[in-house]
């Protein structure tokens, strides 16, 4: 099985639009009606369906058209669309703002100043040069993702053993080590040193049925953030979606193949070998546990592979991925209830070879809470694989250029006072320092703003209120959907620098107006 996407939960924002007031610590900024340079830039393609979402919270703010960008804003926030996100972690959601030194005082609000929809000339937008080369901004490599013990790097993506599998190992080493009490009785204590090794050759096969997923998504060019062993089974985090619903069947149908033909060839070793051997038992439990595996893969409900088969299906009958992913999903919340009721009673009646006279009341105990963890996970993975989906459909949304916020340049030496004078005046919603030179140094906390009272604000220099600018606060105008947010999460800060291909800065990005707007998008409907 493998599991797309990476998102968290996003924290509630704030429900009503931003006001008018040229306030650097309101919400997302206005822009003169006869600004040049604020027509929208070009958006990544829409990514299709994830796996992995974040839920949304409250409203934050609307979605700005087209026109609006072009012709500049009136005061109304502006929204977007993803994982994580994601993640996504995991996962993903979009990236939290990063703690300030200094809290918002309970019920306070920011300074106002008057409604910016007079005409304002380009240079009180920001004249200041961002101190970078023409093109994109620099950003910072992704921390490693975790998730237990790294045990390789196969093909350049990270392996990891997830503390539970120790304990799957153990239940199985328990397990198996009381079947070959019955069939090898002569091994005694020896017989789990036999059932470790078979727990970790059976756990080696299924990185291999992952790696299968894996291979065929670097074949079509998707990146994968990790593998993970974990309790029951593996998963391969892939970070975006097939383009076509035909290499979404070959990717996810080549992990249960993979694992058909490891059945196969445990069959062919095990002819040679004498019955009622240990090698004999291990090949055969090896060749059964892979037969599982893959018959279990197959079953056409997400978030197993034969869920993502019927996904793909059903996306090239309809032509829409979203229709393709309700399909599977619900077949797989189906399946999740037939396996909860369904396996106890198979193993109650003797089909798999048991006799049901034999029946034990801790052995209908233990299929019970097995068909219960079963069906959790994959009801889970079901209503995951759907969120994420709205996620996707929603995420091309989120642009850098509609969320940012004006922001007017200061020296670092300027009061307060003074700057928030200027940025009213210009109708700017954000400070950025900047030196003698117009370089860009630091961007002037909002949550360090509203910390200073009124009466001292022209003795406070904004240089004490700023956080000093590094590669990772720099993004371009040009980002959005998950590439924004993946530079976000990156760097995680409360606010970054948003600059054109140029170089000219282009305003200022809240953390806090990219979770609203996240929100926002999360809370509408999927036409």
């Amino acid at each position: 099985m493998d599991v797309s996407g990476g998102s968290g939960q996003p924290r509630s924002g704030n429900d009503g639009p931003a006001d008018n007031s040229a306030d650097p610590t309101a919400g997302p900024g206005d822009r003169p009606a006869d600004q040049d340079h604020g027509a929208p830039g070009p958006t990544p393609p829409r990514p299709d369906t994830p796996r992995r979402t974040p839920s949304g919270d409250p409203a934050g703010p609307r979605p700005a058209d087209e026109d609006d960008t072009a012709a500049g804003r009136d005061g109304a926030s502006t929204a977007d669309g993803t994982t994580g996100a994601p993640r996504p972690e995991d996962p993903d959601g979009p990236p939290r703002p990063a703690p300030d030194d200094g809290a918002r005082p309970a019920g306070q609000e920011g300074p106002h100043g008057p409604d910016p929809h007079a005409d304002h000339s380009a240079e009180h937008r920001s004249l200041a040069h961002s101190g970078i080369a023409k093109g994109e901004p620099p950003r910072q490599r992704p921390k490693e993702p975790g998730g237990g013990i790294l045990m390789g790097r196969p093909f350049g993506v990270p392996v990891y053993v997830a503390p539970s599998w120790f304990l799957v190992a153990a239940l199985i080493t328990w397990v198996f080590g009381g079947q070959l009490d019955r069939v090898l009785p002569e091994l005694g204590a020896a017989r789990y040193l036999v059932s470790l090794f078979f727990a970790v050759a059976f756990y080696a096969s299924v990185l291999v049925h992952e790696l299968a997923h894996t291979v065929a998504a670097i074949r079509f060019r998707l990146p994968v953030r990790r593998i993970q062993l974990q309790f029951f089974g593996g998963v391969s985090e892939i970070e975006k979606e097939a383009e076509t619903p035909g290499r979404e069947f070959v990717l996810a149908f080549v992990g249960p193949l993979l694992s058909l033909v490891l059945a196969g060839l445990f069959y062919l070793a095990m002819q040679p070998v004498q019955p009622g051997t240990v090698p004999g038992v291990l090949l055969a439990g090896l060749m059964v546990s892979n037969l599982i595996v893959a018959i279990f893969n197959l079953l056409p409900g997400l978030p197993l592979d034969g869920g993502r088969m019927l996904r793909a299906v059903v996306w090239k009958l309809t032509g829409r991925p979203m229709s393709g992913t309700v399909a599977a999903a619900w077949v797989g919340r189906a399946l999740a209830v037939s396996v909860l009721i369904g396996l106890p009673l198979v193993n109650h009646s003797g089909t798999f070879g048991g006799n049901d006279t034999q029946t034990s009341g801790m052995d209908t105990v233990t299929d019970a809470l097995l068909a219960a963890i079963l069906a959790a996970i994959i009801w889970t993975g079901a209503g995951n694989s759907l969120r994420m989906a709205r996620l996707r459909e929603h995420l091309p949304e989120l642009r850098a250029r509609t969320l940012t916020r004006r922001a007017v340049p200061v020296e670092t030496d300027t009061p307060l006072s003074e700057a928030l004078r200027r940025a009213n005046a210009a109708g700017a919603r954000a400070l950025v320092v900047v030196d003698a030179d117009g370089t860009p140094l630091a961007l002037v906390r909002e949550a360090a703003i509203v910390g200073v009272p009124e009466h001292r604000r022209p003795w406070v220099a904004v240089s004490g209120l700023a956080q000093e600018l590094t590669d990772g606060m720099r993004v371009s105008a040009e980002l959005a959907g998950e590439e924004l947010l993946d530079t976000l999460r990156a760097a995680p800060a409360t606010e970054y620098l948003v600059v054109e291909r140029t170089g000219e800065i282009y305003g200022v990005l809240s953390a806090a107006d990219v979770e609203r707007a996240f929100v926002k998008a999360m809370a509408r409907p999927t036409p």
